[in-house]
């Protein structure tokens, strides 16, 4: 899935020169510096690469009531991957009993393997808190975050799941394949629009 990742940066990059050149290479230069006059404006309404990590939140029916997946730092490692499986998720935010929109951590699919599998460990009797990813080294997003750069947040450092914080504490969690669709779509919605440009659409 990184791997794709990278391959959707840098083929959005691609397709967006690449038609934007035919534009140039098409097109006399005084009707094209008319039409970008007159569409710019609208081009610029749309915001190419503006989807935010809210709007992700938004799609997936996520927002500040606290609907999302958690677990506290004194479960078992076993109780929290049987709710991972029961939800069908690859990791849980972790936090303190009794302080839900406090974040102390992040447990995920990796976590279990590493630290409980190939160390003979007992998920039973470890506690979350033991294995977690804490809070300090958490790499995090906000709402307001773009969503290529929390992509890029998250191929750079390797990590699948992204908590969102804000002010008043935890939000939410995205995941990559989230974050691939958001862009995958956003990619979609601007080869559509140059095309109606190059169309006249504009």
């Amino acid at each position: 899935m990184q791997g794709a990742a990278h391959t959707l940066l840098s083929h959005g990059s691609m397709i967006r020169n690449a038609v934007l050149k035919h534009v140039r290479v098409v097109s006399r230069p005084t009707v094209f510096s008319r039409l970008m006059s007159v569409s710019s404006a609208r081009m610029e309404e749309h915001g190419f690469e503006s989807t935010t990590i809210a709007d992700i939140l938004k799609a997936k029916g996520k927002s500040a009531d606290g609907s999302w997946l958690w677990c506290t730092t004194d479960d078992s490692v076993y109780d929290a991957v049987k709710s991972m499986t029961q939800h069908n998720v690859g990791a849980l935010v972790v936090v303190k009993p009794g302080e839900q929109k406090s974040i102390a951590g992040i447990i995920t699919e990796r976590d279990y393997l590493r630290k409980i599998i190939v160390q003979g460990r007992s998920s039973k009797s470890t506690k979350v808190g033991d294995i977690m990813t804490e809070e300090n080294k958490l790499i995090t997003v906000t709402p307001d975050t773009k969503v290529l750069k929390a992509m890029q947040l998250m191929t750079d450092n390797r990590i699948r799941h992204i908590p969102v914080i804000n002010d008043t504490g935890m939000m939410g969690m995205v995941s990559i394949g989230d974050v691939v669709r958001a862009v995958v779509s956003e990619h979609r919605e601007e080869l559509d629009r140059l095309n109606a440009f190059i169309q006249g659409g504009y």
